[in-house]
């Protein structure tokens, strides 16, 4: 992969992606945005990539979205009236796109983390953060709305905090981000931060990756659904998970105590 805004490297199965533009605290451009999608794309379609690390270069995770490509969208308003809408969708649909991913999605956040990359914050599976990171919402102060960033942070955190934070335009730093389970786990330093990811990484290959997707869907699926409603489509999903390739693998693996197929040997 070959991109403008991104670094992307592959680690085996696992796709790094680092936000690369440190010298605006890699305020997520339009360019960027495609970018994410298309790497996001070619993983899901590449047959090998079973997780992506999500990161920022140079300290920080994300300070939103780039003004210039706000500045720019409003001087097209007179040829095209839904150029901001275009542009703000343009973020929701990333936000989207990651959230119903099959692969597992790993966010390390530091520093600034608004608007998109806050997005991506609460829509990653896990969320490591280091010491430094400090979630904002600024955008009320501004005389805007955080109108992507809203829905992902009622999933992540109940309607009662996702009110609070927004209406009071709050900054909320780590120790309080690890309270609200905006991240699940906070990390002193670089160091321990490093190790963190690579126990989580390890975690997730463990994992089979069908399984994976199809506890992701069925999860995602569960929020807007009564446990009742779920009962047989439930048991449909773990009939076809236990019959099928890795179910039979990983059974077999169990009973023969060693490791599965898709497990790192």
């Amino acid at each position: 992969m070959s991109f403008t805004t991104l670094i992307a490297r592959h680690d085996g199965p696992v796709l790094h992606l680092t936000l690369n533009r440190p010298e605006v605290r890699n305020a997520m451009s339009l360019a960027m945005v495609l970018e994410l999608r298309q790497a996001l794309a070619q993983a899901e379609g590449d047959g090998r990539t079973r997780a992506i690390v999500l990161r920022g270069e140079g300290g920080h995770f994300c300070a939103g979205g780039d003004i210039k490509d706000m500045a720019a969208a409003r001087l097209k308003l007179a040829d095209n009236a839904d150029a901001v809408v275009e542009v703000n969708e343009a973020f929701g649909d990333l936000c989207v796109a990651y959230a119903g991913t099959g692969l597992a999605v790993v966010a390390v956040t530091e520093g600034t983390v608004m608007g998109g990359g806050f997005g991506l914050a609460c829509v990653a599976d896990v969320t490591l953060a280091a010491a430094s990171v400090v979630f904002r919402l600024p955008e009320t102060g501004l005389g805007l709305v955080p109108a992507q960033v809203g829905p992902f942070l009622v999933e992540r955190l109940g309607y009662a905090e996702a009110k609070r934070l927004a209406v009071t335009g709050a900054s909320v730093a780590a120790d309080e981000a690890l309270r609200l389970r905006l991240v699940h786990e906070v990390h002193a330093d670089a160091a321990s931060l490093d190790a963190a990811l690579q126990r989580v990484l390890a975690d997730i290959l463990r994992c089979a990756p069908g399984a994976l997707s199809a506890t992701k869907r069925l999860i995602a699926k569960a929020r807007l659904h009564s446990p009742a409603s779920l009962v047989h489509e439930a048991a449909e999903i773990f009939s076809r998970a236990a019959l099928g390739v890795e179910g039979q693998e990983g059974t077999m693996a169990f009973l023969q105590k060693r490791k599965a197929s898709w497990m790192p040997q």
